[in-house]
């Protein structure tokens, strides 16, 4: 058997494990379940399957949760706050950790699992895009093994040769391709995307995402991201990543070679691929998902993004080249932005201009701790509140 601490157990890339987990009870069991706020899900899934720990931020949400738990007959010992989510991700019990804490929260406990040198499944950005270097050096140092399930960074890895060693020129690698699906508003004019409403931007087109995800989606900052990402688990310098526009969602990233082969990984939409993927790695299990049907698809098309139309993808390319404290301000500013647009406090065009606003105050300097990475953090999200509460004062000036 083994055994599985899940980081995020009642976000999509959590549910989604957990129904891999279930096809196949004779091979995984879990150690811990943690969740921010969607107390009953979490406790239907220690219900189910029966974890040693549970872990909810809040201390009086985890009381509540704890005596359901007991009333029920369940033997799940609850715990709460951020230094429990550290504690279960290095937990001995579990080899896996499924990453899946959405934005820089899941940082601390990421990083503890990769101390303890466990094979992680990553589906936290933050943990590389804000702490990179200090992540992958921490993989390294530990031992541990760093497996993405992402769908494109897991297509990536895939699609890669298969030895990882030497740089990725020596392996033969011209390019990676990122393919995106341009989200709801890839066709979109510039004057209707100003009036676009939290409602569209959370409907994606072919995935099943949480509403953050799905803005970053919509606004392509998600695949800014990815690009970032990208470099640090690839080793791949900046210019050699590059992003595609692919609507069907069915080609979920390529390697190109220097011998002009393009080697691509395929699949429906379902995020239970690449986490069945990583969880029998390297054999391979059922996922559950559909397989995919190429006659009915019928063709695949791709173009590439426009960068006035989606500007998020310039500012991460200009944050991943300046490095460092920058990406920490980009992916602050970002959290921030989405958050006030969900709240219909600014407008969905002014998420952009929120992050560039905060990238010209954060000063170029290194991170050296998660300390830093903290600090820098804190003071992107104070910059990011001031700028979205002067263009909502702008808006509101206007409209009276």
């Amino acid at each position: 058997m083994e055994y599985l601490t899940i980081l995020g157990s009642t976000g999509s890339i959590g549910v989604s494990t957990l129904d891999v987990v279930a096809r196949h009870p004779q091979r995984f069991g879990v150690v811990a379940l943690t969740a921010r706020s969607q107390v009953d899900l979490l406790y239907q899934q220690c219900c189910r399957f029966e974890p040693l720990y549970a872990v909810l931020l809040d201390e009086d949400a985890a009381e509540g949760l704890q005596a359901r738990l007991l009333a029920a007959g369940a033997s799940t010992l609850v715990l709460s706050g951020t230094s429990a989510l550290e504690k279960v991700a290095a937990l001995p019990e579990a080899g896996i950790v499924v990453a899946a804490i959405v934005g820089i929260a899941g940082l601390r406990a990421t990083l503890s699992a990769a101390r303890a040198g466990k094979k992680i499944l990553l589906a936290n950005k933050e943990s590389l895009v804000t702490a990179g270097a200090l992540f992958m050096s921490a993989v390294h140092d530990s031992g541990a093994t760093l497996l993405p399930i992402d769908s494109e960074h897991n297509a990536i890895f895939q699609s890669m040769p298969p030895s990882s060693a030497g740089s990725l020129a020596e392996r033969g690698v011209r390019r990676i391709l990122l393919t995106a699906s341009g989200g709801p508003f890839r066709t979109l004019s510039p004057a209707r995307l100003a009036a676009v409403t939290p409602e569209e931007a959370v409907a994606h087109p072919n995935w099943v995402m949480g509403r953050k995800i799905s803005v970053d989606s919509a606004t392509m900052m998600n695949k800014g991201l990815e690009v970032i990402e990208a470099h640090w688990l690839f080793a791949a310098p900046p210019d050699v990543i590059e992003v595609v526009i692919h609507p069907q969602s069915v080609v979920h990233s390529l390697v190109e070679y220097c011998d002009g082969s393009v080697i691509a990984q395929l699949g429906n939409p379902d995020m239970r691929t690449p986490i069945a993927h990583a969880l029998g790695y390297p054999q391979r299990i059922a996922s559950g998902a559909d397989f995919l049907d190429l006659a009915r698809v019928g063709s695949l098309s791709f173009e590439a993004p426009d960068h006035s139309r989606f500007p998020c993808l310039r500012l991460a390319y200009d944050a991943l080249r300046t490095g460092d404290s920058t990406v920490v301000g980009l992916n602050a500013a970002n959290e921030v932005a989405v958050a006030e647009f969900l709240d219909r406090r600014i407008a969905y065009t002014d998420i952009p201009v929120v992050i560039e606003q905060v990238l010209e105050m954060t000063p170029a300097r290194a991170v050296d701790s998660i300390e830093d990475v903290e600090r820098i953090d804190r003071d992107a999200r104070d910059l990011a509140l001031a700028a979205c509460a002067g263009l909502g004062a702008g808006r509101s000036a206007r409209a009276g």
